[in-house]
This record gives C-alpha cells, structure tokens and sequence, in this order.
C-alpha cells in the first residue's frame, strides 16, 4: 500500500490532537500527520515536508485556510485539500469548490465521516500514481520507437511528402534538433560488387554506418539515416563555404571505410539548402552525384556542385522518363550510348502514336524537353539547334528514320556541349593552380588544402581532376616545378645550396638536398661541381 504525508492545520490545538486520535493512520495507508496552528506556520513546513494532504480549518491568526490553500495551490498544483469549519456558510463552500478543495466537512467531526473522506482521498492518489506510471510506460515505449520515427520523418523529408508547415512541429516531436542554418544531403553508396568474400552485404553497410557515425567530425551535427537501401547522411554546415571541407571529411571517410571495412564506398554529396524543406534537391543531387562514380571512380567522395556547378536537373514533363534516361547519358555516358538511347526512345515513342495529331503534339513535346534542357545546363542553344529555321514545323515533316537521325545528332551534340564545358571548367582551375604555383613556389606553406582554399574546392575533387589533367599529383607537380627552379639556380648562380633552398620554398636544407637527390640522382653540391667541371 502506497504511504502518503498529511498536515492538519488548526489553531485550536486540541480540536487538531482529537483528530489525529481518531483514526489508525498507518493501517489506512498514511503517515502519522504534522501539526501546524496556522496557515503561515503550515506554508513553512510544507516547504519542508511536502505533504500529499493538508486538511486546514478556516478561520485562523496570520493566515486562515482559504488564503493556505490559495497558496498550497500556486505551489504544489498536485496537492489535496481537505478544509473543516464550523462554518455552514455558503460562501465559504462556494470558495472551496473554485479551489476544488476534495472535502468541505463541518465540525464537529464524526469519526467515520473523516476515515472514509482519507480513503477516498487514498484512493484517488493512487489512481493519479497510476496514472503516472502509465505515462511513465508510454513515454518509454515513445522513447524506444523514437528511432524509427526518425527514421521514418528524414525519409518523408528527402522524398517531399512533410508539408512545409508540419515540419517544424514534427522535429519537436520526434526530438529532432536541426539548427542549420544550412543543410546537405550525403548518400553513402556501397559497391554490392566488391564485398570482401564471406561477407553479408547487409552486415557490411552495418559496419560502413558505424563507421561514419563514430568517425563523422561532431561539427557537422550529422543525422544518419537509411533510405532505399543506402545509408544517408543529413549534415548541418555554418555556411556554405563549409561544402568543401565537408566534401573532404567525406572522401577521408571513403577511405577509411576501404581500410578497415574492406568496403567500396562512394560519398554523393547535394547541393546546399537553406531550407528543410528545400532538402529533397540536396538528396536528387547527391544521388547524382553517386552516378558520377563512373566518370570520377570510386572510394571517394563526389559532391555535385563542384562537378557540375553549370548543370540543373531537367525539368522533364510527366510521361517521359526515357527522355530523362537520355538526359542522364548526355551527363556521363559516352557518344554511342547516346546514340542508342536516343534512337531507342523514337522507337518505342512512335509505336504510341494513333494519329498524326498525337504525333504532332510528340514532337513538339519532345523540342520543347530539349531545349529546356539545354537551357537549364546553360547551353547555347543557338549551336543545338538551327534557329534560322522553324524546329518545330521541320520536325514535324520529318519520317521516323529522320526523326531518330535527327534527336541522335542533337544529343549527342549537347553531350559535346556539356563534356567541353565541363572540361574547360576543369582546365580553368587547373590552370589557375599552375599558374599559383609559378608566382609562389617559393611559399614555405604552399600545400594542396591551401591551394584548395585559394580556388574553392574541396581537395578530394581538385586532386582527381588535377591529375587527370596533368598525370601528376598535385604535389608532385610543385615538387617537379620546385626542383627546375633549383636545378636552374644551381647551374645559373653562385648561391648556397640553403639559400636556394629557402628560394624555392624549402625550409629545411637536408630535406631539400634529399627531394634533389631523389629527382636528378646527386647531391644539390655534387650536381653543381659536376656542371661546373
């Protein structure tokens, strides 16, 4: 039985001792009462004892009982409040009632009265613990199913279907702090290909998660969740001039994974959004991203913006998805895969066509797909299409063998479009990274992250696309550059082997004669003399 804390207060002493004679305390399931002579005195020791019952006369020096129990009230909203008079006024009763007062009982007290207005007392007490507890269960069954709400709410987030409206309401309940201000989309793909031999698949994108929750830099205030069978990472940046160390702390990840996981791992990274519910762009770019795995490779991190910084997604009518295939293929496949999608899609287009009205209405779709879409990747259209002619009325004239000829040729000429545009922004920064390095090569803290920063990229893209440029790393591209100017030195001047060495960036001159050594087989000293002699 539940044990409950009573106070009587009353300022005539004896009447509160009579009462507290009156009934087996214990044996009913309370504590043997406190005594207070008024409603100061009792305000006190409610502080100390903090009583489940007071039962208070009403009038009483200081302070009588309706003005306690106003204030018992304020302070503990959970307390019961028997009050005794021998006041049969109305008022009096009326008061009680408003303070919902559990008993107004007149003196003198008939002792069986009083042990059935406790038990009842009793009784609603533990009710409101049960109550409690019952809380207390579904709070815990909440907490336990707090996981897959989660789960559930990022995946109707990345997918668009939580109104905007909601949103804010729905991380409350789910205890979800996302403070932004900006936010990205990861997707974590794994090579089904190359699971290490022995190894369930299932198990190893396990392993590959707890990885990156444990390993995620803590600054980047990562929710981690699954969704169509990868791992997704929604990350929250400062600003969007984090993106590239973000895409960095990915590829290092990517890595990692390959080392202790034995796992093929890919990191598509989305464009930045300074909306929650702008997210869903975030997701579609960074599974965009993940395809560019075959151009750019894999175990490594890919983030959108930096590959295709001139490209938007096609904005493509209902009912064409073929024609989003072949959009797809311009971005990343090659000349004949254009090709055959191009003229796969007139083959089975046309077969739907009833009449020439439909037809009609086909081709004028399909122009009209096209040049958004040359449009939306900043295309000059102007070297698609002939506009010193009418496109849509020549397309229309023109027979299914004509037509594939035709869709083929422009497709494949936008992918030219797209690759040299692609490939002129990559030669850009490579070029700005060379022509950095012939003004300071003399930089003692030239590096690959400082030069990242200088162009801002992440180091992860700058090194795939500066080698595959040049065939060099970057590094070894500044080393090369570093020992012509040294060696031409040697030869041209009468300097000493460290002050050279500080002249091309080398602070250390035994490091320095080591690099030289590697490169050309001789000491800086020796290669000297031998040139002179």
């Amino acid at each position: 039985m539940n044990r409950y804390k009573v106070m009587l207060v009353d300022d005539e002493e004896d009447v509160a001792q009579a009462i507290m004679k009156k009934m087996n305390w214990e044996e009913m399931g309370f504590e043997t009462p406190r005594y207070a002579h008024n409603g100061l005195e009792a305000l006190e020791l409610s502080e100390e004892s903090r009583p489940d019952i007071v039962m208070t006369d009403i009038q009483m020096p200081y302070m009588d009982g309706m003005e306690l129990s106003r204030n018992l009230r304020k302070l503990y909203p959970n307390i019961r409040i028997i009050i005794f008079s021998g006041y049969d006024e109305f008022e009096y009763a009326k008061e009680a009632i408003r303070l919902e007062a559990e008993e107004y009982i007149l003196k003198p007290i008939d002792a069986d009265e009083l042990k059935s207005v406790f038990a009842r007392v009793h009784e609603a007490l533990d009710k409101d613990i049960d109550e409690k507890l019952n809380v207390a269960k579904l709070e815990n069954y909440y907490m336990d199913s707090l996981p897959l709400l989660q789960e559930d709410f990022f995946a109707s987030l990345v997918d668009g279907r939580i109104a905007e409206n909601k949103i804010g309401k729905l991380l409350s309940d789910y205890r979800i702090e996302l403070h932004g201000p900006c936010f990205l989309i990861a997707i974590v793909h794994l090579s089904t290909s190359s699971v290490p031999k022995g190894m369930n698949p299932v198990l190893l994108s396990v392993s590959v998660r707890k990885l990156m929750e444990e390993r995620m830099d803590p600054k980047w205030g990562c929710k981690f969740f699954s969704y169509q069978g990868s791992t997704v990472m929604l990350a929250q940046l400062e600003s969007r001039k984090d993106a590239s160390s973000f895409t960095d702390d990915c590829d290092r990840l990517c890595r990692l994974a390959e080392s202790i996981c034995k796992a093929n791992v890919t990191i598509g990274i989305g464009s930045i959004e300074d909306n929650l519910f702008e997210i869903r762009n975030s997701y579609q770019g960074a599974r965009d991203a993940v395809s560019y795995r075959v151009l750019y490779g894999h175990t490594k991190a890919i983030n959108i913006s930096e590959i295709s910084p001139m490209e938007k997604e096609p904005e493509t009518a209902e009912g064409t998805d073929s024609l989003t295939d072949i959009f797809k293929k311009m971005k990343m496949a090659d000349k004949d895969s254009v090709d055959e999608a191009a003229r796969n899609y007139i083959e089975s287009s046309l077969s739907q066509q009833a009449s020439i009205q439909n037809y009609r209405f086909f081709v004028m779709e399909l122009v009209s797909e096209l040049y958004k879409f040359g449009r939306n990747n900043q295309l000059d259209v102007n070297e698609v299409f002939d506009m010193n002619t009418d496109v849509y009325a020549r397309v229309q004239q023109m027979e299914k063998g004509e037509l594939s000829k035709w869709l083929s040729e422009t497709c494949i000429k936008m992918h030219e479009l797209i690759d040299d545009k692609r490939s002129g922004n990559t030669r850009s920064f490579v070029t700005k990274a060379k022509e950095y390095v012939a003004d300071h090569y003399a930089d003692q803290d030239l590096s690959i992250d400082f030069i990242c920063n200088y162009l801002g990229v992440s180091s992860a893209y700058f090194s795939t696309v500066f080698k595959k440029e040049t065939g060099k790393t970057f590094v070894g591209y500044l080393t090369d550059f570093r020992m012509e100017k040294a060696e031409k030195m040697l030869v041209e001047t009468d300097e000493k082997t460290y002050i050279i060495a500080q002249q091309v960036g080398y602070s250390d001159p035994n490091y320095f004669s080591y690099v030289f050594k590697k490169q050309f087989g001789v000491s800086p000293s020796k290669y000297k003399s031998g040139r002179e002699a």
